[in-house]
C-alpha cells in the first residue's frame, strides 16, 4: 500500500487528485469547528457530555467527527446521504420503475443519484427542524426567539448538502470514493481521543508490569480486528464458468473461461450499521425531545443501550446483545437478497452459452448458487458478529467508554483497501495510456 501511494505521487495528474482530496478534507475538518448560529454551544455540551456517560449519542457522533458533540454547522454530516442512499436501495427492490433505472446504465443511474441528492436534502430538513424544536423546548438558545430555530434549519441543511456537495467533488476531481473517504475522515478524527481515554484508563499511573500487560492486551485485540476484517473484505469463494463454442460462419468460436467471485462479506458493514440505527433511533429521539423515561419504557431503552451490555453487574440487559446479534445476521441475509440475485445471473449464463461445471443451465444454476450463497453470508455475518461484539464486550466488561467500534473499523479498512485499488487503477490507466503514446 505504501509502495502505491509513493509511486502515485510520482505522478502529476495523480498526485493533483490527492492534493485536492486533502484540500477538501481540510475544509471538511475546518467546518466542523463553527458553531450553529444561535445555540448555546456550552449548555449544548454540558447536556451531550452527561448523556455521552452511557454513549447513548455515541452512535451519531462517531459518524460525524466530533461535529454533533461541538453542534457545529456540519453536524448532521453525512448521515442523511447514507439513510437516503439506503432507501434508495430498498426502493430499488420494491419499486419497478426504479430497477428499470438502475438497468439503463449511466442514465438510469443518474436519475437515481438526483433523486438520492433530493431526498438527502428532505431528511437534513426534516431532522433540523426536529432539532430546532428540541433546542428550544430544552433551553439550548441563546435567546428563546423563533428566528433562531429557522436560521438552526437553515445552517444544519446547508451543512449536509454542503458535505454532499464535497463528497461528489471528491468522487469526480479527487481519488474516488468521495462520501466514504468523508465518512472515514470522521471516524479517524476521533480515534486520538479513543487512543487518550484507552491510556488513561488502562495504562497512565499503573505499575510497569501491569501497564505494558494492558498495553499488550489493547495492541492485539486492535491488530486482530484489522487483520479480520482484512481477511473478511478480501475473502472470495470463486465459481468457474465456462462458455460453450458458437458457430460464427464457417468456424467455431468461444469456449472461453470465466469466473462469479462471491465475496464472503457480501453486505459488507450494512448488516452492522442497519442492527445499530434500529437499536440507537429510539434513544435518540428520545433524548432530544428530552423525555426522561420512566418504568417500562426506561427499561426497554437499558435493553437497547449497547453501553449497558456485558456490564458484570447488569447482565439481563446483554439480552439485548443476543436480539442484535440475530438482527446483524438476519440483515446480512436480507441485505445481500436485494443486491445479488442468483435466478437473474443464472438466466444470462444461460442466454450467453455459459455453465457452472457440472452443474445444468437454469433452476440448478440459481439452486446451487443459492446454496453457496447462503453457507458464505453465514461465514460473514460470524466474521462481522467477532467485529462488531468485541469491542462492546470490551467496553462493558472492562468499563472503557470509547467511539471506536467494529463497524468504526470495517469502515475503515475497507474504504482504505478501496481507494488504495482505485489508485492503483488509475496509476494502471496512466501506463497504459503512455504505452499508446509510445
Amino acid at each position: 500500500m505504501f509502495t502505491t501511494l509513493k509511486n502515485a505521487f510520482k505522478i502529476k495528474d495523480i498526485r493533483h487528485k490527492i492534493g485536492f482530496t486533502f484540500l477538501m478534507l481540510v475544509i471538511i475538518r475546518l467546518g466542523s469547528t463553527i458553531p450553529v448560529p444561535g445555540i448555546n454551544v456550552t449548555v449544548f455540551q454540558n447536556w451531550f457530555k452527561e448523556l455521552s456517560s452511557n454513549n447513548a449519542l455515541g452512535f451519531m457522533d462517531r459518524f460525524t467527527g466530533g461535529s454533533f458533540e461541538k453542534m457545529s454547522i456540519l453536524a448532521l454530516n453525512i448521515t442523511p446521504y447514507i439513510t437516503s442512499s439506503i432507501i434508495i436501495q430498498l426502493l430499488t427492490i420494491a419499486i419497478p420503475k426504479f430497477e428499470e433505472w438502475q438497468r439503463d446504465g449511466e442514465e438510469g443511474r443518474k436519475k437515481l443519484t438526483n433523486l438520492t441528492r433530493y431526498i438527502t436534502i428532505a431528511l437534513a430538513l426534516i431532522e433540523s427542524v426536529a432539532m430546532a424544536i428540541g433546542f428550544y423546548r430544552q433551553n439550548f438558545l441563546i435567546e428563546q426567539n423563533w428566528v433562531y430555530c429557522v436560521e438552526i434549519v437553515a445552517a444544519l441543511t446547508a451543512g449536509s448538502a454542503f458535505l454532499m456537495w464535497i463528497g461528489e467533488r471528491i468522487t469526480d476531481y479527487g481519488v474516488g470514493n468521495g462520501i466514504s473517504i468523508v465518512l472515514v475522515i470522521n471516524i479517524i478524527s476521533r480515534m486520538p481521543s479513543d487512543m487518550h481515554t484507552l491510556y488513561s484508563q488502562f495504562i497512565s499511573g499503573k505499575p510497569v508490569v501491569q501497564a505494558v500487560v494492558y498495553g499488550l492486551i489493547i495492541f492485539v485485540i486492535i491488530v486482530g480486528m484489522v487483520v479480520l476484517v482484512v481477511l473478511l473484505n478480501g475473502a472470495e469463494r470463486i465459481i468457474p464458468v465456462q462458455y460453450a463454442k458458437k458457430l460464427q460462419g464457417r468456424r467455431m468460436v468461444g469456449s472461453n473461461s470465466a469466473e462469479i467471485p462471491l465475496k464472503v462479506n457480501t453486505a459488507g458493514v450494512m448488516p452492522i450499521i442497519f442492527a445499530m440505527s434500529l437499536f440507537q433511533f429510539p434513544i435518540i429521539v428520545t433524548q432530544l425531545v428530552s423525555y426522561k423515561g420512566t418504568g417500562v419504557w426506561s427499561e426497554v431503552l437499558k435493553y437497547l443501550n449497547e453501553s449497558y451490555w456485558c456490564d458484570p453487574d447488569q447482565w439481563k440487559y446483554s439480552i439485548g446483545l443476543i436480539v442484535y446479534v440475530l438482527l446483524l445476521i438476519f440483515f446480512a441475509y436480507f441485505y445481500t437478497s436485494i443486491t445479488f440475485n442468483p435466478l437473474e445471473i443464472a438466466d444470462n449464463m444461460k442466454k450467453q452459452g455459459g455453465f457452472i461445471p457440472g452443474i445444468r443451465p437454469g433452476k440448478p444454476t440459481s439452486d446451487y448458487l443459492t446454496n453457496i450463497l447462503n453457507y458464505i453470508i453465514f461465514i460473514g455475518a460470524c466474521g462481522l458478529t467477532i467485529v462488531g461484539v468485541l469491542p462492546i464486550a470490551f467496553n462493558g466488561i472492562f468499563g472503557a467508554n470509547i467511539s471506536f467500534g467494529g463497524t468504526s473499523l470495517i469502515i475503515v479498512v475497507s474504504v482504505v483497501l478501496e481507494t488504495v485499488k482505485q489508485i492503483e487503477s488509475q496509476m494502471l490507466v496512466r501506463n497504459y495510456k503512455g504505452f499508446l503514446d509510445d
